[in-house]
């Protein structure tokens, strides 16, 4: 006989649901946990917090947040903290519950402005040495890729350097600092120029692209190491030097 299938109905309670039961035996995310140190955060941030107000997010979930970023190229941290609440191993991951209130996409942003740039390329170092230690990566094979990112910035917020225009525009005038500071290192001959004259008001460290007859966009470059014995990404760098 065959089943139609019925509108489902909401439950009240769910008993004796877990997390752990419902992520895979072999899911990536596991290993990760069993074998990278995420407490050593507490020590390297503590003078960053005083000793009254609000309870922050724990730092070894801000970690992790910016760990799933990279390892599943999630766009933005918007993005990531609108996907969590549909991803039960991202939650088991970072010792979520299901009914966990989930921090706000900002927590990410204010952590690095308050840690600095030194303390997550030491975690990222540490999370390489890691996994070369348990032996997820032997090193013997590496393959490198690169690939582009689509900035978050419209083309209208490009303006001319060279054109009076540009002093019409408040934005940019508040740029003029930072434009006197490049110098083009790293441009290559097919963007170089362009990107020496033409700048994003709101995307700034973006660079214009045009790739295989494409039409010019703002675009980011990604550097990817992949070690192929056990397809672990180990090392990633996103840069403007396109």
């Amino acid at each position: 006989m065959m089943g139609y299938e019925s509108m489902p109905q909401s439950k009240l309670f769910y008993m004796g649901i877990a997390l752990d039961k419902k992520v895979r035996k072999n899911h990536p995310l596991r290993k990760i946990n069993e074998i990278v140190d995420f407490d050593f955060i507490y020590g390297e941030v503590k003078e960053s917090y005083g000793g009254n107000g609000n309870v922050s997010v724990p730092p070894t979930v801000i970690l992790k947040l910016i760990l799933l970023l990279v390892f599943y190229n999630v766009r933005s941290e918007r993005e990531l903290i609108e996907t969590l609440s549909e991803r039960i191993d991202w939650l088991w991951f970072l010792g979520y519950d299901l009914d966990t209130v989930l921090p706000n996409h900002s927590v990410l942003s204010k952590a690095r402005k308050r840690w600095g740039v030194e303390v997550f390329r030491g975690f990222f170092e540490r999370i390489v040495f890691q996994c070369v230690k348990a032996g997820l990566v032997d090193g013997e094979k590496i393959f490198m890729d690169s690939s582009l990112i689509d900035a978050n910035a419209s083309k209208n917020s490009v303006v001319d350097t060279h054109s009076l225009k540009r002093h019409l525009n408040r934005k940019y005038v508040e740029l003029e600092k930072r434009l006197e500071e490049k110098d083009g290192d790293g441009e290559n001959k097919s963007t170089g120029t362009v990107n020496q004259r033409f700048i994003s008001t709101t995307d700034p460290e973006a660079a214009i692209v045009r790739y295989s007859g494409s039409k010019p966009k703002l675009s980011y470059k990604t550097h990817r190491a992949v070690d192929p014995a056990y397809e672990v990404i180990t090392a990633t760098e996103v840069t403007s030097g396109i």
